[in-house]
């Protein structure tokens, strides 16, 4: 058979022999190439683990990019007319483009994402009421493994759009607070050195690095309370919900032996609500 040979025909168009042999090599080295490549950047990850989040970034795009290019090359090889196809399906494409304007806006989104690197695989995150791990970062949506074990699939629009917290950027150690309410007339250097005593116990707790120190403050004279705050430094901010949990029950234990009585803090006219937050 000669290469100029025709298989078949696609309407006006006609499928060669070389144009076909041809694209089908394109897309086999394509899947060679990025095999090579990931095998490479997982022996590059092994040996440095800082590196994995970013060569998971750079390979992503890579793909995408190399698909492009195959696609492109493909229709070449084939002889299709992609301004034609483009002509013809201008007005499909006007059609749709106000049905998948979100789509545009969510791939674009992972793009940035995915160039900057501000989000990466493996950081925790605060979006919203949500918070969980990264598990993937793909071009129009992104995976978040949250606390209750649940796959969430976000679009990657709401990292750009909103008012993202992550807890893992640029840092192992991130501070977190308590805060509660005692009774008046409670000794207050007491209330301080066991809410010190009751962080300092728990193992997921910084204590042995004095640019990380656990303190406690006095915040406010609340209506009916003293009202103290205890910050602590921790590298395990995925499950930092249940190590606040583990702290809450040493303090209460505590202050029951030590005969000291606990209120909820009340927010006054003058002071903003206290909260639990990520400082």
């Amino acid at each position: 058979m000669k290469m100029n040979e025709t298989l078949f025909h696609i309407g006006q168009y006609k499928v060669l022999l070389g144009g076909a042999l041809g694209a089908v090599s394109l897309v086999v080295l394509a899947f060679v190439f990025m095999g090579v490549l990931r095998s490479g950047m997982d022996r590059r990850a092994r040996r440095d683990p800082q590196q994995r989040s970013r060569l998971y970034s750079a390979r992503l795009l890579v793909k995408y990019i190399l698909w492009v290019v195959v696609l492109v090359g493909c229709m070449a090889m084939l002889q299709i007319d992609v301004t034609f196809l483009l002509a013809g399906s201008a007005a499909v494409l006007v059609a749709l483009s106000l049905g998948i304007q979100q789509t545009f806006n969510d791939v674009f989104s992972g793009i940035i994402l995915l160039v900057e690197g501000t989000i990466r695989v493996g950081d925790v995150l605060e979006l919203g009421p949500l918070v969980g791990r990264v598990k993937d970062i793909h071009l129009r949506t992104s995976t978040i493994y949250s606390h209750e074990g649940m796959n969430v699939i976000v679009p990657n629009r709401r990292f750009i759009n909103e008012n993202v917290v992550n807890w893992s950027h640029n840092a192992l150690e991130t501070r977190f607070s308590l805060s509660l309410g005692v009774a008046y007339g409670s000794n207050e250097e007491q209330v301080s050195n066991l809410l010190l005593a009751s962080a300092n116990v728990h193992p997921h707790v910084i204590t042995d690095d004095d640019a990380h120190p656990v303190s406690v403050r006095l915040i406010n004279f609340g209506a009916s309370t003293l009202d103290f705050e205890i910050l602590f430094w921790s590298r395990n901010a995925f499950h930092i919900e249940q190590t606040k949990s583990e702290i809450r029950f040493t303090i209460l234990k505590h202050l029951r032996n030590a005969g000291i009585m606990t209120l909820a803090p009340r927010p006054t006219a003058a002071i903003t609500p206290l909260t639990e937050q990520v400082l």
